[in-house]
């Protein structure tokens, strides 16, 4: 179980995300159409100025029900625990639990 600061600053993470999407997106477009390498400087020393949590590629998939940041599967979105406690207990259609 991950701590419930973890959890927090992951949603603030993802609320900071959210809000500065639009003006990262536009200003790395710019940054390509720039003809000048001054303008690249300055759109580059804007995107710098931005919250570094702002940033997504600082988000990280978690567990909703554990708060777990590994070993979680993209396709349910769980961790594998809870994951394999779902499949044994027949929550998850078409997942068959292995035994050999």
């Amino acid at each position: 179980m991950a701590t419930k600061s973890l959890i927090q600053r992951e949603k603030k993470r993802q609320k900071l995300a959210g809000k500065y999407h639009l003006i990262r997106r536009s200003s790395k477009k710019a940054q390509r159409k720039a003809s000048s390498f001054s303008e690249k400087l300055e759109i580059s020393a804007k995107l710098q100025s931005l919250p570094r949590n702002s940033a997504p590629t600082r988000l990280r998939r978690r567990c909703p029900s554990t708060g777990k940041a590994r070993a979680n599967y993209r396709d349910f979105g769980l961790s594998g625990y809870i994951l394999r406690e779902m499949v044994h207990a027949g929550l998850l259609p078409g997942a068959t639990r292995s035994s050999w």
